[in-house]
């Protein structure tokens, strides 16, 4: 739940400052992704190792991996440039790891509500949702830039 307070908290008060929704919203999930990135290596290291599926081999550097895409993400997430790619990626990223997700929820890893299947559906589903906000407002906005004729 830190996450989704994370990138509402750092949207509303972007937003509150006049800044433009998909600024506020690129900043808001690059915090989030900075708070989910760190914590794969500080805080809650061994509860993600545990959420790894079986079948994956190499969870520690499953997770290590995943830790460093998400960073290397919430940094690409600040740059006009490389938002659309950043966003992109960390929306397959997303999906790549739901399936952690769902172990976890079947395994009882966390007995806390958020941690349940529906609610960590819903909330990966929100995050996915912002992440390609960001890619369908670049896109938008990079043919509506280019001049015809």
């Amino acid at each position: 739940m830190v996450p989704f307070v994370v990138l509402v908290v750092v949207s509303l008060l972007l937003l509150a400052s006049r800044r433009h929704w998909s600024f506020a919203l690129r900043c808001g999930l690059a915090a989030m992704f900075l708070v989910t990135g760190i914590s794969h290596f500080v805080g809650m290291r061994d509860e993600l190792i545990a959420m790894v599926p079986p079948a994956l081999p190499a969870p520690a550097l499953l997770v290590t991996v995943s830790g460093l895409l998400e960073l290397a993400g919430a940094i690409g997430l600040l740059w006009t440039r490389t938002a659309p790619w950043a966003a992109a990626g960390l929306g397959v990223l997303l999906v790549a790891m739901f399936p952690a997700n769902v172990h976890a929820a079947q395994q009882g890893l966390s007995p806390s509500f958020g941690d349940q299947l529906l609610p960590r559906t819903l909330l990966q589903a929100v995050f996915l949702a912002a992440a390609v906000a960001v890619v369908v407002h670049h896109r938008r906005n990079a043919y509506r830039a280019v001049p015809t004729g």
